[in-house]
């Protein structure tokens, strides 16, 4: 009926789990969480954020390539069923103008094999981006784990350490 419990009321914020996309894992940081970050960490999770959208981009750009070659490739295989007198026409802008079958062919062929360089360029892009953002997420981890608590936590010895000599 559209009434009931609303997102969020009720549950504790330890029960949220990253939300997975595609290969991202997404952990969502409150604003104050932000600005009680080191500066180091707050560049860090900024150049991440940077990342996913790069990814989300590229996965965008792969996704239309690859509905485009789809499309392509089932023209192509109609084009072979079809008898080469056939009258053809190839949309040209918002006119209509007469092919021969050689002519239709060849451009589809040739648009079928572009397509399928950049769907494995944008593969390869993808997987870049990918290995970016998981050495990046970990760096980043990392910097959290080991710098909480201000200066010299974690650090015996150092110039704010025990005995500071």
């Amino acid at each position: 009926d559209g009434r009931g419990v609303r997102p969020g009321v009720g549950r504790p914020l330890t029960r949220r789990r990253p939300e997975k996309r595609g290969f991202f894992t997404t952990r969502l940081f409150a604003t104050s969480m932000q600005g009680s970050l080191p500066p180091e960490a707050q560049e860090k999770l900024e150049e991440l954020q940077d990342l996913q959208e790069s990814a989300q981009q590229v996965a965008a750009q792969k996704q239309q390539a690859e509905s485009t070659l789809n499309e392509s490739k089932t023209a192509l295989e109609a084009l072979e069923d079809m008898d080469e007198d056939s009258v053809m026409y190839r949309e040209v802008g918002e006119l209509l103008v007469e092919t021969d079958y050689d002519e239709a062919y060849e451009d589809l062929e040739e648009k079928v094999d572009t397509l399928e360089i950049r769907v494995e360029s944008l593969g390869k892009k993808e997987s870049q981006v990918q290995e970016q953002f998981e050495s990046l997420q970990q760096e980043l981890q990392q910097m959290l784990q080991g710098g909480g608590g201000g200066p010299g936590a974690g650090a015996p010895g150092g110039p704010m350490g025990p005995g500071g000599d």
